[in-house]
């Protein structure tokens, strides 16, 4: 299992909480990589080389496998397999359903014997409440990471209505908080809602947030880490497009590195800043 205490010693030992999201769109990587029998793994492989040492965890959309069908899960699952050990693993799944089909999707996920994968972590939605979520956090050794705040602009629909709790996403981190501890569930807050991280530390202080949005989303490390960062660093900020898409050449893998390079150093420094490292 990845522990909460693994995810803060590699945090300080690559000086870097970054993620790099793998939502790989067969359409934007670079066209010579078409010829080989796995474009999409192929194109995974090199990003992965080129950048495990400067992050802590990699995240596969499977939305961008599964709409290819057999070959789509078969790419994901020789990604999973291809992921290096001493990185959180993440599938960005975000599923919310109950009962023996959340169990369903779960055993998908985590369990290798069933589908060829097992995930160190999964996003959820948490609208069906606990019936959604328990059956993942019967996996023992894994995390649920459960959607909070998220930077979409159709966040407001829903997750600031006013509850007895205060707003929507704030009764459910504190709902959530009573199924299980900070050593197995995070939450999804968007880069773009900087300022609402302070009011998330109340209810979370010491869990994990996986922090998507900067980058091609607009969103600033430099405020993620003001108002949101913990003693032990708290934060998992994930980048796709703009580390991933660096460039469509033959040097899309450089390109990559240079731009993970250049959020690791950021984050370096916020660490320092913090008396983290």
């Amino acid at each position: 299992m990845i522990s909460r205490q693994y995810l803060v010693d590699q945090i300080k030992q690559k000086k870097s909480f970054l993620c790099v999201g793998l939502d790989t769109d067969v359409e934007k990587i670079p066209e010579f990589l078409k010829a080989y029998p796995d474009p999409i793994f192929e194109f995974n492989k090199r990003i992965i080389d080129a950048t495990r040492d400067l992050c802590i965890s990699y995240k596969p959309n499977a939305a961008f496998y599964e709409k290819h069908g057999v070959s789509g899960l078969q790419s994901l699952i020789a990604t999973w397999k291809y992921l290096p050990a001493d990185c959180l693993n993440i599938i960005d799944a975000k599923r919310g359903d109950m009962g023996n089909t959340s169990g369903m999707y779960a055993k998908a996920f985590f369990d290798e014997s069933a589908a060829g994968m097992s995930f160190d972590a999964i996003t959820l939605s948490p609208y069906m409440g606990h019936d959604a979520v328990s059956p993942y956090l019967e996996y023992k050794d894994k995390w649920v990471i459960i959607l909070a705040l998220t930077s979409s602009a159709g966040s407001k629909d829903f997750q600031y209505l006013t509850t007895e709790h205060g707003f929507l996403y704030e009764a459910v981190i504190q709902k959530a908080n009573t199924w299980a501890n900070a050593d197995r569930i995070m939450y999804v807050v968007g880069a773009t809602k900087s300022t609402e991280f302070t009011n998330i530390r109340k209810y979370a202080p010491d869990n994990f947030l996986l922090v998507p949005g900067v980058g091609a989303q607009g969103g600033s490390l430099a405020d993620v880490c003001h108002y949101g960062m913990n003693k032990d660093c708290g934060l998992i900020v994930n980048a796709s497009r703009s580390i991933i898409y660096a460039s469509n050449g033959q040097d899309f893998a450089e390109a990559a590195r240079a731009e993970a390079l250049k959020i690791q150093q950021e984050m370096q420094a916020e660490l320092e800043k913090a008396g983290i490292i």
